[in-house]
């Protein structure tokens, strides 16, 4: 059974899909202004490791991600360097593909952006004006919370620290401040504005969350995920508006993650310690390090970041992939399926997914994945691990990386080498060609050092590794 903790509730609790081998998954993607830091992408990765395990276990996932490219900050952002909001924004989005890409996130099924998504937006708020719960002051539309007795349920926010009548017009809001919230705002001088049933104007950022999912995935689904910083105001806030719109409930399970701090400290630009994926690629990191570390912890606890931290990913992760490697490469003795490498093979299967059926418990999953690697070790140090049990133990890696997202994909560990090891067998190549063999020779060491081994064969030449390459970014 899959439980998970259901932050309306409060509580863990049963996994059930309203539609039976099926999940529909919203989670909240990036607000287009600026690059990604690494704290962004702890929740996306968290959500990748949601979205792979739901699949692991057979159900099919419909997965929604929104792109913010219309908010107080995007404006701001387009503004101060003079251009038109969708060139401001592009870069941004571009940026944010590529980095999804690189950590080996999976893509979401859709990714609809709020400025193509104005229609639907203004359907819910002309319904939500008809039923009384929207109105108008001074040319912006405001939600007015006190029509809505349910809100606070998610945040805990209480309806007695309301003070009636208060409205405010930003987008984000300190917790002190429960007023009525903008759904939709009046034109105004260097903003972009619609013109629409319910007066010119843009969207609120709430709002657009609450169009775009009912689109593509119902008025009711099944999970909705983010940061902890997106309880309030923005999914309190999606509550309300999308359940007084249907007068169905919006949102059965709730997940959310903790913060990401850098040494102990909230992440900020003027301390020096918010970090984008290319600032710690640029430093030498490796994506995938940065994966291991960020999946590494349990999704409601706080993760501290630091350099220690991601060695200790790195150290972990090398133990896969050398573990693998030798899998996949060693000189095993012919044979079938061993019973003692098939019950090793069975608990540590059985460990890995109770682990994270269990809310995405990773540190269990992971224990028991490192048990088996001890285990098969052993075996493999006092060479009782046959072909056949090699196979099958490279097999369950294989699968539970399915999950996991750590190890490269075996058409890339047989066949691609590194950009900088392809060039240096290319410059040894032609020192041979040239005669000069002293310098062919210290490549060639160079390669040796680094896991390449060359062979020059009458068919030409041919290289293999000795060890896993540290680098997996495919």
């Amino acid at each position: 059974m899959i439980r998970f903790f259901n932050t309306m509730n409060g509580r863990v609790e049963p996994f059930e899909p309203l539609s039976a081998g099926a999940v529909k998954l919203y989670t909240c993607g990036p607000t287009v202004y600026d690059y990604p830091h690494i704290g962004n992408y702890r929740a996306y990765v968290f959500e990748d490791l949601l979205k792979r395990f739901l699949l692991f276990m057979g159900l099919r996932t419909t997965h929604v991600m929104n792109i913010t490219d219309v908010d107080d900050k995007t404006i701001r952002g387009a503004n101060l360097q003079g251009v038109a909001l969708g060139e401001y924004t592009r870069k941004y989005q571009d940026a944010f593909f590529e980095d999804i890409r690189t950590l080996r996130i999976l893509p979401a099924d859709v990714y609809p952006r709020a400025t193509e998504h104005i229609p639907e937006m203004v359907a819910i708020i002309r319904g939500l004006l008809e039923k009384g719960y929207a109105y108008r002051k001074e040319g912006s539309i405001y939600f007015s919370i006190a029509k809505f007795p349910a809100y606070g349920r998610l945040s805990k926010i209480r309806l007695d620290e309301l003070k009636p009548g208060q409205r405010v017009e930003t987008d984000e809001y300190e917790k002190e401040s429960v007023h009525d919230f903008a759904l939709w705002k009046e034109p105004k001088g260097g903003e972009p504005f619609w013109e629409t049933e319910v007066g010119p104007g843009r969207p609120g950022w709430h709002i657009e969350c609450s169009a775009m999912s009912s689109k593509y995935l119902g008025e009711t689904f099944d999970i909705h995920c983010g940061g902890v910083d997106n309880i309030f105001p923005h999914h309190e806030n999606e509550i309300a508006q999308s359940e007084a719109f249907t007068g169905k409930p919006f949102v059965r399970t709730w997940m959310h993650c903790h913060h990401l701090v850098v040494d102990g400290e909230k992440m900020a630009k003027s301390k020096g310690n918010q970090f984008t994926l290319r600032d710690l690629v640029s430093q030498g990191a490796d994506p995938m390090d940065l994966r291991f570390l960020l999946l590494s912890t349990h999704y409601r606890k706080m993760l501290n970041f630091t350099s220690d931290a991601l060695a200790q990913a790195k150290a972990s992760r090398r133990r896969l992939l050398d573990f693998l490697f030798e899998l996949e490469h060693g000189d095993f003795a012919p044979g079938g399926p061993d019973p003692v490498v098939s019950d090793l093979i069975r608990k540590a299967r059985k460990g890995f997914v109770e682990g994270l059926s269990d809310d995405l418990n990773i540190s269990n999953s992971l224990s028991a994945l490192f048990e088996f690697v001890r285990d098969v070790n052993t075996l493999i140090a006092t060479e009782k691990l046959g072909a056949g049990g090699a196979d099958a133990s490279a097999a369950l890696l294989r699968d539970v990386d399915g999950v996991l997202a750590v190890l490269p994909p075996k058409e890339l560990q047989e066949v691609a080498l590194p950009p900088g090891l392809a060039s240096k067998i290319e410059a040894r190549q032609k020192a041979r060609q040239e005669k000069d063999f002293k310098l062919a020779d210290r490549l060639r060491r160079e390669l040796i050092e680094e896991g390449i081994i060359l062979e020059d064969t009458k068919d030409g030449l041919r290289w293999k590794r000795t060890k896993p390459s540290g680098r997996t970014n495919g």
